[in-house]
C-alpha cells in the first residue's frame, strides 16, 4: 500500500474522554493538524459499547466524572443523579462533541489495521481497515484502560445456541430477558450492576460466581438544584481538591483507628455505610489499605453486612469474600446482594462448582446442570494494557509491542514507550488510570504531552524516547509504591489475573497527585529520562540515541 496518504501533525486513536479531550487540545489549544479514529459508530470509547442494564459509573460521579477544563461547560450541563447512568455519559461526550466541533475531525466505523513508526522520517503511518493510509510526526494512543472484552474460553462455549451478549459489547437495541432464563457468568462491575436490572424481568438467573466481591451500596439518589449550583460556585476550588486528592473532591478524614475503641470504630462504619458510595474506604481510618488488621476489621463489617441483607445463610456464605479489602476494583451497587432475596435468582460457586461444559441449552456444572436460554457475559476486560496490545504498534526496526511486552509492560511515566519514538499512551500501564478520576486524569496526561509537543518543536527537535533505564527505574517506583499496600496481593485485574497468560504485573500509579507532580519534575529536568533526536532529512542512520 502507497504511504502517499493525508499528512498531519498528530494522530490519535480512539474518541472517549481521552481521545476528544487531545483532539481539542492539540487542535484548538496548540494549532495543530490533527485526525482521530475509532472503530465505534461515535464517540464515548467505553461508554459507547457499555449499555448493558444498569450501567453507571463509579465514584466520584455527578458532576465530577466529567471535563474540568471549561467552566462553560461545567455550568451548562445539568446533570441529575449522584451516580451517573451510562446514557447520561453518552449523551454528555455527545454534547461535548458538538460544542467544540469535534465530530468533523474524527473518523469512526474505522479500525487501525497497523501502525508504525519510520526512522529515517521519524513519522508515524497508520493504515486502517478502510484502505487508508495516514501519517504524522506524533501518534497519542487513547485507546482505553478497559476497552479489550475478556472472553472466556470454557469447553463448548461456542457451540451454545442462545442469545450470548458481553458487556462491553452490549447491542444498542434493547435485549428483552422476559420470561427467559438467564446465565450470568462474573460478579464484576458489569455483572454486579446488571444482575438486579436482569432479574427484575427473566424468568429466573443463574448467577456464576467466579470471584465473591466486597460491593458497597451507591446510595444513588437525585441531586438537588442546590446541590449543582453549590458544586458549580465552587469549582476551581473543587477541581484543586480532585488534582491533590487523586480525583476525590471533597475534604478526608485522617483518623487514626488507634484512637478509637472498636464500638466507635464500627459506630463510624455504620455511619459510613448508610453514607454510601466509597465513603467506608476513604473516609474510615487511616492505613485501610496499607494495615492487615484494621483491613480486616473493615472487611468483616461488609461481610456482616452480607450476612444480614442475604436470608438463605449458604448463599450469604457464598458471597463472602476472602481477601483483603479494596485490593481488587470496589464496586457500587444498587441493590445487588438483595437480588439473591428474589426467588428467581440463585447462585453457582465456580470456586466449588466450576464448569464442566457448555451444551446448546445449559451449562453444565460439576455438581449440576442448568438450562438458559440467554448468556451475559460479565467477564471484565484484558486491562490496561489489552488496547494498546490490540493496536499493536511496530517501532524501531519494525519491532511489534507485543514482542516487546511479551513478558513486562516495560514503558516510561505510563505515557511512552522505549524503541516507540513520539508515541504517547493516555492511561497506559503504570500511570494512574482507574485509580483516578479518568477524564481530568486524560486531561492532565494530555496537557504534559503537548507541552512536550511544543518545546519540542521549538527546539527543532524530530522525535523524542523513553531510554531502557529510564523504564526499569519506573517500574520500580510502581512497585515501591505497590509494595507499601495490601493491592499486590489480590489475585485481580490490578495484576493481570484476570486474563489467562497475561503477564502479572500491578498496572498503576496509586498516587495520582504524586504521579502528575513526577511528570512535572521530568519535564523541568529537560525531560529526564528521553532522548531527542533533531530533525533530519531521513538520511540519517536509523539506530537510536
Amino acid at each position: 500500500m502507497s504511504d502517499n496518504g493525508e499528512q498531519y501533525d498528530a494522530l490519535i486513536i480512539g474518541a472517549g474522554f481521552g481521545g476528544m479531550y487531545a483532539l481539542h487540545h492539540l487542535r484548538d489549544q496548540m494549532g495543530l493538524e490533527v485526525r482521530a479514529f475509532d472503530g465505534a459508530g461515535g464517540v464515548g470509547g467505553t461508554w459507547w459499547y457499555n449499555r448493558y442494564p444498569g450501567a453507571r459509573v463509579d465514584a466520584p460521579s455527578s458532576p465530577f466524572y466529567a471535563y474540568t477544563f471549561s467552566k462553560e461547560l461545567v455550568d451548562e450541563w445539568e446533570w441529575t443523579e449522584t451516580q451517573t447512568p451510562g446514557p447520561s455519559v453518552l449523551a454528555y461526550l455527545e454534547h461535548v462533541a458538538e460544542r467544540f466541533d469535534l465530530l468533523k475531525d474524527i473518523q469512526f466505523d474505522t479500525w487501525i489495521s497497523d501502525a508504525r513508526y519510520d526512522e529515517a522520517t521519524q513519522r508515524w503511518t497508520i493504515e486502517t481497515d478502510q484502505g487508508e493510509t495516514h501519517s504524522a510526526q506524533f501518534l497519542i494512543c487513547a485507546t482505553g484502560a478497559l476497552f479489550v472484552a475478556n472472553m472466556p474460553d470454557y469447553p463448548g462455549i461456542a457451540d451454545f445456541a442462545g442469545e450470548c451478549y458481553h458487556t462491553g459489547r452490549w447491542p444498542h437495541e434493547k435485549v428483552s430477558f422476559e420470561g427467559k432464563r438467564v446465565g450470568v457468568i462474573g460478579t464484576g462491575s458489569s455483572g454486579i450492576q446488571s444482575i438486579p436490572e436482569i432479574a427484575k424481568e427473566a424468568d429466573h438467573v443463574t448467577v456464576f460466581q467466579r470471584t465473591p466481591q466486597f460491593s458497597l451500596p451507591a446510595r444513588n439518589r437525585r441531586l438537588t438544584r442546590e446541590e449543582l449550583e453549590k458544586y458549580r460556585e465552587d469549582w476551581e476550588d473543587l477541581r484543586a481538591s480532585m488534582c491533590h486528592r487523586g480525583g476525590w473532591p471533597f475534604k478526608t478524614h485522617r483518623r487514626k483507628a488507634s484512637d478509637y475503641t472498636p464500638e466507635e470504630r464500627h459506630a463510624i462504619y455504620e455511619e459510613l455505610w448508610e453514607e454510601g458510595g466509597i465513603n467506608l474506604s476513604i473516609n474510615s481510618f487511616v492505613g485501610v489499605m496499607t494495615d492487615k488488621e484494621l483491613n480486616e476489621e473493615v472487611g468483616e463489617f461488609v461481610r456482616g453486612k452480607i450476612r444480614e441483607i442475604v436470608r438463605d445463610p449458604e448463599t450469604a456464605r457464598k458471597l463472602m469474600p476472602d481477601y483483603y479489602y479494596g485490593t481488587k476494583r470496589l464496586i457500587l451497587d444498587n441493590g445487588y446482594f438483595e437480588t439473591y432475596n428474589r426467588d428467581n435468582v440463585s447462585l453457582v460457586d465456580l470456586r466449588e462448582d466450576s464448569i464442566v461444559e457448555f451444551t446448546p441449552d445449559a451449562v453444565r456444572t460439576k455438581h449440576g446442570e442448568h438450562p438458559i436460554d440467554v448468556l451475559v457475559l460479565a467477564t471484565g476486560f484484558d486491562a490496561v494494557s489489552g488496547s494498546m496490545l490490540k493496536l499493536n504498534p511496530k517501532g524501531r526496526g519494525g519491532v511489534r509491542l507485543e514482542e516487546k511486552w511479551g513478558e513486562r509492560f516495560d514503558n516510561y511515566l505510563g505515557t511512552t514507550i522505549s524503541g516507540y519514538p513520539n508515541l504517547f499512551m493516555i492511561h497506559g500501564p503504570g500511570s494512574p488510570g482507574v485509580f483516578f478520576t479518568m477524564p481530568l486524569g486524560g486531561e492532565r496526561t494530555t496537557a504534559w504531552i503537548a507541552d512536550c509537543i511544543r518545546q519540542m518543536r521549538e527546539k527543532d527537535f524530530g522525535a523524542i524516547e523513553a531510554t531502557e533505564d529510564a523504564e526499569a527505574g519506573w517500574d520500580r517506583e510502581i512497585n515501591a509504591i505497590a509494595d507499601r499496600t495490601l493491592f499486590p496481593l489480590a489475585n485481580s485485574w490490578y495484576m493481570g489475573a484476570n486474563v489467562p497468560g497475561k503477564p502479572r504485573q500491578f498496572l498503576g500509579h496509586l498516587s495520582g497527585s504524586q504521579y502528575f507532580d513526577r511528570l512535572s519534575e521530568v519535564a523541568e529536568a529537560d525531560y529526564e529520562g528521553f532522548t531527542f533526536e533533531p530533525v533530519h532529512d531521513g538520511e540519517t542512520s536509523t539506530e537510536a540515541t
